[in-house]
């Protein structure tokens, strides 16, 4: 209901005939409650969303009434988020899309023999952002500089655009933002940052302004925050950049941890060993914030631009000098 198309959603429940069940708050007793009083068949949640209704305690929980369809959005999601969600029973559908394209400009559409693979490994596929809905006529990765397509290898990173009759026409009254963003070809240049995949499946690999620059090397929060995810005892993770004196920025980590997670109070040192089990040493969190709870807007997405000025409030890091909190 927050999005400037209000066709994606609620009005689209509506003219088809469904009822659209409306909560003031994200909680996840709530939402559960929700589904079970009324019987309801599809929602929309952030990642955040999702991780949230996963990790919630079996009090909270109700039995679902049948298979519920999750349409999930509004930032990568982590696979291990997706594959907790459908073990507890939802069925999840991944989409991506901006206020600026109308909605949802892509769809991760699922191929039926990915049905034959290891379920970490269903759920890494559907973590990418997919192919390109009928509204829209064109998504495709450039390369910053030359505006060239990126090779179609899953690897090379570039900024993806978007074209076509679902790409709002300029920013109200400003014209300077409006030529920024989209140029004279009619390409809609979005701020993230992604890669093709041979099978012409995109994946967003982080927002420009999110990417960790340290020490010359490009870091995707997006990556590091999955790998968060997959330990057992973390709830909510969230990665931005905090300043360091040796190597201009590194990872800053804000943690939340699950409640009674059987593993005991987990420490610094232990997150960062097992990230340096499953990243490249450039990537691990330099730094490990522990907090109750991610600051979140009112529709569950985390808010990290708050994140970022805590970290540039713990000041600079340095060489040999501990990042313990």
């Amino acid at each position: 209901m927050f999005h400037v198309n209000g066709w994606s959603f609620p009005w689209g429940v509506a003219v088809v005939g469904g009822s659209n069940v409306c909560l003031r708050r994200v909680d996840a007793a709530d939402v559960y409650a929700a589904i079970s009083r009324h019987g309801v068949t599809h929602l929309c949640g952030a990642p955040v969303v999702l991780n949230m209704l996963a990790n919630a305690p079996e009090a909270v929980r109700k039995t679902l009434p049948g298979k519920v369809e999750i349409l999930t959005g509004g930032a990568p999601p982590p696979a291990a988020v997706l594959h907790r969600t459908e073990a507890i029973g939802f069925k999840v559908r991944h989409g991506y899309g901006l206020c600026e394209t109308a909605g949802l400009a892509t769809s991760c559409v699922w191929n039926a023999e990915w049905d034959k693979l290891p379920a970490s490994e269903r759920a890494r596929l559907k973590a990418r952002q997919g192919v390109r809905t009928p509204a829209t006529a064109e998504v495709d990765v450039v390369d910053d500089k030359s505006g060239r397509s990126v090779p179609r290898d899953g690897s090379t990173a570039g900024e993806v655009v978007i074209r076509g009759g679902c790409v709002m026409l300029g920013y109200f009254n400003d014209e300077a933002a409006t030529r920024a963003s989209i140029r004279p070809d009619g390409w809609f240049y979005t701020g993230d940052v992604g890669v093709m995949h041979p099978d012409g499946y995109l994946e967003i690999r982080d927002r420009s302004k999110d990417v960790i620059i340290s020490g010359g090397e490009n870091i995707s929060s997006v990556e590091v925050e999955s790998v968060l995810y997959g330990h057992p005892a973390v709830n909510e993770a969230a990665v931005v950049a905090r300043p360091d004196e040796f190597w201009g920025e590194t990872p800053c980590a804000f943690v939340s941890l699950k409640v009674d997670n059987g593993r005991g109070e987990l420490t610094e040192a232990e997150l960062v060993a097992w990230c340096r089990e499953r990243m490249p040493r450039y990537m691990v969190p330099k730094t490990v914030v522990f907090r109750d709870e991610l600051p979140k807007t009112s529709t569950g997405k985390i808010q990290k631009y708050v994140l970022r000025n805590i970290a540039k409030e713990l000041g600079p890091t340095s060489r040999g000098v501990s990042s313990k909190m």
